[in-house]
């Protein structure tokens, strides 16, 4: 019999490897994704308006989560 030297990878080796690997695929995958900022289309009064509208499935959602009312 031959005594035959196994490269058995680790648990820990193992993972370390695929991070290592996830995190230089996340990189190229992010990096087309970076632009530049586009401005929104809003004036100051637009921003400035209640958005915030009580709707009946908000009011339904207060009544069953008993909010006070």
């Amino acid at each position: 019999m031959k005594d035959e030297k196994k490269t058995a990878v680790g648990r820990r080796d193992f993972l370390r490897k695929v991070g290592i690997g996830a995190v230089g695929a996340g990189a190229a995958v992010a990096a087309p994704l970076a632009g530049s900022a586009l401005a929104d289309g809003e004036n100051i009064d637009e921003k400035r308006k209640a958005r915030y509208k009580e709707t009946d499935h908000i009011k339904t959602f207060y009544r069953v989560n008993r909010y006070p009312g």
